[in-house]
């Protein structure tokens, strides 16, 4: 039943006692509305309270009733109605936005944006909602952003007095300020196949920690002159996610069985292709100096990856936690980016990085030219000796057993 208060169902009728006053709830609500339109705040409110006092009542009827005590400037019975409201439905949109309003109105602001955030969110899991409630709730995230504007400027005045500068303080303290105040959301290492404990959620690895690519970068000139043979022959290249028909697998990223995703093996499942690396010399020479892993039919990896103009790899989590991936950019115009978790990072040719991949990640193309990298994993530093040995004998027994082909990849 439509009313300028919002859009209400109304409920089948049930015969309710007030006062030895036998009333039919449809008629009462349809009353008490009515009186709410006309302006008769106290009519309606009696109305409202009949069908609750009976036992009859829903968030609805409490949202109606809240609505009469605001007009009728009954504070306390407005906030008993919208409590009232949320305990028949937590995830009442309209009683959601008048809680924060009524926080809001009484200093609360910090908790007011959680209520606000909260109907901001169901609210995006709405379709079609009545151009009234819809700019109550576009009022509601602006009111939200403000307060966590409000409350991060507070913060920041707190830390800087203990000395806190963003460009010189510790960056996982400077990580915490941005989740903290909702500025970056938390992710977490999600792992589809087998997840590895204890082991630091860290989505980029601080370069200064691999040393050792150092030699890989200085050789970016000559592994992109041997790739620009390779893409000239046109010959290696194939889909980076094949199906299977012996294998359950998904189209995780709209991209199966498609060269706008493609791959030239160096190593794949921890064989050499001969073909491959023979035309590239240069670049296998660099990769001698990876400590990669070493796993039966898994392990080393490494690869040229090209995604093609306008192309999106859609967000997911790689197989394992105990490898990190590598990436050298080497064909790279303007508008390639990799998000892994809060953080999203341009490509620069030449310039490496080293990323969680069970942490949730995406890659994107919005250029109007091909992106190539050069792709290969290593062992997570944090895997003691013993540590790797076992991982690979675990996931050498997982992929002995049976004969099925096994699936893996990551961008």
């Amino acid at each position: 039943m439509p009313c300028r208060h919002g859009r209400f169902i109304i409920a089948p009728p049930a015969i309710l006692r007030r006062q030895e006053t036998i009333i039919d709830r449809n008629t009462a609500l349809r009353a008490g509305t009515a009186a709410l339109d006309n302006g008769d705040a106290p009519t309606a409110r009696r109305y409202f309270e009949s069908i609750l006092d009976s036992g009859m009542g829903d968030a609805q009827t409490s949202i109606l009733l809240a609505i009469a005590c605001q007009k009728l400037g009954d504070i306390p019975a407005l906030h008993r109605a919208i409590d009232q409201a949320l305990a028949f439905d937590p995830r009442n949109l309209h009683a959601l936005l008048m809680k924060g309003d009524r926080l809001a109105a009484t200093g609360n602001a910090r908790m007011a944006a959680q209520f606000y955030g909260a109907a901001v969110t169901l609210a995006s899991q709405v379709q079609n909602l009545p151009p009234v409630l819809a700019d109550y709730v576009r009022r509601a995230a602006e009111s939200r952003d403000r307060i966590h504007a409000h409350i991060e400027q507070h913060l920041r005045k707190g830390v800087a007095s203990a000395g806190f500068d963003e460009r010189k303080s510790s960056r996982r303290f400077v990580q915490s300020m941005d989740m903290l105040t909702g500025r970056k959301q938390l992710y977490t290492q999600q792992p589809r196949a087998y997840y590895f404990p204890e082991l630091p959620q860290v989505q980029f690895y601080p370069r200064e920690q691999f040393p050792w690519l150092d030699a890989i970068e200085a050789a970016t000139d000559e592994i992109s002159a041997e790739l620009a043979g390779v893409l000239a022959r046109n010959q290696g290249l194939e889909p980076y996610v094949q199906s299977s028909g012996d294998v359950p697998l998904g189209d995780r990223h709209s991209l199966l069985n498609s060269l706008d995703w493609s791959a030239f093996f160096l190593y794949k499942n921890g064989r050499l292709v001969e073909e491959n690396a023979a035309q590239c010399p240069k670049t296998m020479a660099a990769l001698e100096r990876v400590p990669f892993p070493r796993v039966k039919e898994r392990d080393p990896m490494a690869l040229f990856s090209l995604l093609k103009p306008g192309v999106r790899i859609a967000p997911h989590h790689g197989f394992l936690n105990t490898r990190l991936i590598c990436h050298l950019p080497l064909v790279v115009p303007p508008g390639c980016f990799l998000r892994v978790g809060n953080d999203t990072r341009e490509f620069r040719k030449g310039q490496a990085w080293v990323f969680d991949d069970s942490i949730e990640h995406e890659a994107w193309n919005s250029s109007s030219e091909p992106r190539v990298i050069l792709i290969f994993d290593i062992w997570r530093p944090e895997l003691s000796e013993e540590e790797r040995g076992l991982v690979a004998s675990l996931l050498e027994a997982v992929d002995s057993y049976g004969s099925g082909p096994r699936v893996e990849w990551t961008d």
